[in-house]
């Protein structure tokens, strides 16, 4: 039961966040021609996702209970396992756009693996300073 609450923390933190980066983001300032180049796909898609991903895993770590927390693997899947899974269904329905030579592909899965290293950083950050 810990992975599955982890696991179902992190599916909301991540529904919500996306949800808001679709409406906001997208929605104001991408529009339906998608972006133009680098540093606009880097800014308006890459970097929010980056921010989703580590909320998602954060969330999930916080929520993951002791004694569980203190096995690494295990504390690894119960946070990073939502994101992991987000990604591979992107890329599974999206195949012809995100080959392996694609460049989104590869962008994505780098925001994917710092995301999930922020956000356990950022969970061990903030259990060392508890009191």
């Amino acid at each position: 039961m810990p992975l599955v609450r982890a696991w179902a923390v992190g599916v909301v933190v991540l529904v919500v966040t996306e949800y808001v980066q679709m409406t906001v983001v997208y929605g104001n300032l991408v529009g339906p021609r998608g972006v133009g180049s680098f540093g606009a796909a880097l800014a308006l898609v890459h970097l929010p996702n980056l921010v989703c991903v580590v909320l998602a895993t954060w969330a999930a770590a916080r929520v993951h209970p002791a004694p569980w927390r203190e096995v690494p693997a295990r504390h690894a899947v119960a946070a990073c396992a939502v994101p992991v899974a987000a990604q591979l269904l992107t890329v599974s329905l999206r195949w012809e756009r995100t080959g392996l030579s694609s460049l989104a592909l590869w962008m994505s899965t780098g925001v994917l693996l710092a995301g999930c290293a922020l956000g356990l950083l950022l969970d061990r950050w903030r259990e060392e300073g508890r009191p």
